[in-house]
């Protein structure tokens, strides 16, 4: 089926690497152009935990963030951003948002919701109240939040599962996404700018059902496709050869999104493998835990051996961040348990993950990717 909304973004691969399939490429919306392989910064309630929109625009800069249906239906409401005239205009941010379906909180609220033909119901964990998502309802929330890209509900299997329930989740989301196609084709942007559907392909860890799901996501036709149920536990190795069977089936000429995914060496290596955009709370949660990621390794800031150190938080950083404050000044904030420590730390980790994609992306284009990767897996697997 084509979609009208196709019109709506528009994807240019610039280059593929001859020694892998990683690409570069452009995604064109409403709200301007990301380049890709890009790194999302995730804002699950419409802000990036712990720092300013200004910062991250002049900080980080990245071109598009990505925030949570569930937890906006919930908390502040659609009325409240209907009202508000959108994320965009409620959360002070011009340029380009993804919203999650709510389908990884179906996953994870697992003692709390029940999975039914017709949708999921569920407790808030707020305030123990009942809600019930269907497909339709998922595509209606994102419609009153207004992002630029929105994702099809869908069931994300638990890490591990058993074949046969992941061969009826698959096909429990493959049956929602076809009410969130049609309900997409019934429904109309909000706030003036368009809004396109990735849908999910789903699968466990078991390649044939991984294959089935990425072929019938590719016949939606949709503007873009994701891949989701990985990174939830699951070996590295399992998660890159699901990857590599998924990206061999997705169009090449259509962005692929790889869902809460992960390091910086995943990253790279799905990079690798074909995938254009990311998402994960790892960069902003371990940085609000001392944790900082630098090209050569990682950094427990909040180590001893780092108490009298005054050398700059990362010489070679991306931001001017890493060079105004000392690895010394940093441990001392987090030992007093000062917020400014949590701030630089996720502005720190946020840059670095951007300029690892955008680096990846020069790589692509100059066309010595594959050697560069290489190098920089060796030396962020390290602990400095």
């Amino acid at each position: 089926m084509l979609w009208l909304s196709l019109l709506t973004v528009k994807f240019i691969c610039n280059h593929i690497d001859s020694e892998s399939n990683a690409r570069a490429g452009t995604v064109t919306t409403d709200h301007g152009v990301i380049e890709t392989p890009i790194f999302m910064p995730v804002g699950t309630q419409a802000t990036v935990k712990g720092i300013h929109q200004k910062d991250l625009k002049e900080i980080v800069n990245p071109d598009i963030i990505l925030s949570n249906t569930y937890h906006l239906y919930l908390r502040p409401s659609t009325d409240v951003l209907e009202q508000a005239g959108g994320i965009h205009k409620f959360m002070n941010w011009d340029r380009n948002l993804l919203t999650d379906s709510g389908g990884y909180q179906v996953y994870s609220l697992a003692a709390n919701r029940k999975i039914e033909e017709e949708g999921v119901r569920f407790k808030s964990h707020i305030d123990g109240s009942t809600h019930f998502f269907t497909p339709e309802k998922a595509i209606d929330i994102q419609r009153s939040i207004g992002a630029d890209i929105i994702m099809a509900f869908d069931e994300c299997p638990p890490y591990p599962c058993d074949y046969s329930y992941a061969k009826k989740s698959m096909e429990l989301t493959h049956r929602w996404l076809d009410r969130c196609v049609s309900h997409m084709k019934n429904t109309s942007p909000k706030y003036g700018n368009n809004q396109v559907m990735f849908p999910i392909v789903q699968g466990s860890t078991y390649t044939d059902l991984r294959k089935d799901s990425a072929k019938y996501i590719a016949d939606v036709d949709a503007p873009g496709n994701a891949i989701g149920g990985l990174s939830v536990g699951e070996p590295a190795d399992e998660m890159y050869a699901m990857t590599n069977e998924v990206c061999s089936i997705l169009p090449k000429e259509k962005p692929r999104y790889l869902m809460g995914v992960g390091t910086p060496i995943n990253i790279l290596e799905n990079i690798a493998l074909g995938i254009d955009m990311f998402d994960c709370v790892m960069p902003t949660r371990n940085a609000r835990n001392g944790m900082l990621f630098t090209a050569h390794g990682t950094i427990n800031i909040k180590n001893r051996k780092w108490a009298n150190d005054h050398s700059p938080l990362d010489p070679d950083g991306p931001t001017n961040i890493d060079t105004q404050y000392s690895k010394a000044y940093l441990r001392h904030l987090f030992t007093a348990k000062e917020f400014l420590g949590k701030q630089i730390a996720t502005l720190h980790n946020l840059g670095f993950y951007l300029w690892l994609t955008r680096e990846a992306r020069k790589h692509i284009l100059a066309g010595d990717f594959t050697s560069w990767k290489n190098m920089m897996v060796r030396q962020m697997d390290n602990r400095l």
